[in-house]
């Protein structure tokens, strides 16, 4: 276990695979009109289980909990972007990254007045 983990737990685990989604909803957000393209989307909670076990990597982490979509509506040109649900996601998720990413920002501010003495 590093020095890091024993510091900002699993925030700094967090903050990673959070950053991973928003490129993939990103993408798929802008593949919503390409023919054929299927949504994807990380299983958030099994990929942080999976990222925390000791040697494990956040990247193949995330990479083993991508799983396609489901749409609602499937539509006629095999597209499984359903850009509402999309959006939603995407806020929803860059409310989470925002909030995970002001706790270590605040975490880090108390180690650095910590060293300083104040």
């Amino acid at each position: 276990m590093a020095l890091g983990d024993d510091i900002f737990g699993v925030h700094g685990t967090a903050l990673a695979l959070r950053s991973q989604r928003l490129g993939l909803l990103a993408s798929n957000i802008a593949n919503a009109s390409t023919p054929g393209y299927k949504a994807r989307d990380v299983d958030f909670s099994s990929a942080l289980a999976a990222a925390e076990r000791p040697g494990a990597n956040v990247q193949a982490a995330s990479d083993a909990n991508t799983k396609f979509r489901v749409p609602l509506q499937p539509s006629l040109d095999g597209n499984t972007v359903e850009l509402s649900t999309e959006q939603t996601l995407f806020a929803e998720n860059a409310v989470a990254y925002q909030t995970t990413l002001a706790f270590l920002n605040g975490r880090i501010s108390t180690l650095t007045r910590a060293l300083k003495g104040e």
